[in-house]
């Protein structure tokens, strides 16, 4: 009997550590929930992890030693639920009107967007991503204005002041935002506060506010935070999202539209 709750204790603390690295930070609170056992169990639980030297515990939980901030190489992020994001993308573009003006943040999701995008007419796009800019550049019936500013080369990006007051100096009809992580708790959260901030502007310009993200997004905290949940209007995510993150999102009078 000893020896079965050792490998039930050694399975439960396995997928603890793959949670904590999936999601970057945990709580003792939603872990014991999870597993059904005590508080007191997983915080014996982490305590063990932590002196195998694989994660750091916190006040009430535990983060990844990788942090908050790790941002994994777009390449990585772009092979990673590749069928969702085209999903999810495809949902993005009706709710596209032909001579509207969009917004399109940088990201795996929005990318697939800008490449559904084509065939759309009259439309005007603001894009913070080198990306999206190539992969609309061929298209003659959308007008693509290039937010300048200052360039991340891992993502192609353009963040910083310049990027923030650029999108400012717009108003437009949709936004689409990438995030790095979203919970009730914590809103939308992101690997990079200069993101993040270019993702704020993004935000108070835009009358329709909508979230692109697949089901890996929830759940995640990362470094900085870029808005709460109420700051926007719709989030697109596909089916594998749980039921009661669905509910409590719509609870708080956000549109759920799952691809």
């Amino acid at each position: 009997m000893k020896r079965e709750n050792k490998i039930i204790a050694q399975e439960r603390r396995r997928k603890i550590f793959e949670i904590i690295e999936s999601s970057g930070i945990v709580s003792v609170r939603d872990l014991a929930r999870r597993f059904t056992v005590s508080s007191i169990t997983v915080v014996r639980d982490l305590q063990e992890l932590e002196e195998q030297g694989l994660i750091r515990r916190v006040h009430g939980g535990a983060i990844s030693l990788r942090g908050a901030s790790y941002e994994p190489p777009f390449s990585a992020r772009e092979a990673e639920h590749a069928e969702e994001k085209r999903r999810i993308a495809a949902r993005a573009v009706e709710l596209v009107n032909d001579g509207e003006s969009l917004l399109l943040d940088v990201g795996t999701t929005t990318l697939e967007i800008a490449r559904a995008l084509k065939g759309k007419r009259n439309l005007t796009v603001l894009v913070t991503n080198l990306r999206a800019a190539l992969e609309l550049a061929n298209q003659s019936a959308i007008q693509v204005i290039v937010v300048g500013g200052k360039l991340r080369p891992s993502e192609l990006s353009l963040v910083g002041h310049l990027a923030e007051r650029t999108l400012r100096s717009f108003q437009v009809d949709k936004a689409f935002i990438a995030v790095g992580g979203i919970t009730i708790e914590h809103g939308l959260t992101e690997f990079n506060f200069e993101e993040a901030g270019t993702k704020q502007a993004m935000i108070e310009r835009a009358r329709r506010r909508i979230v692109v993200a697949d089901h890996s997004k929830f759940g995640k905290v990362m470094l900085t935070t870029v808005a709460p949940l109420q700051a926007i209007d719709t989030i697109i995510t596909d089916s594998g999202l749980d039921s009661e993150t669905l509910t409590r999102l719509r609870e708080l009078g956000i549109e759920v539209i799952l691809a």
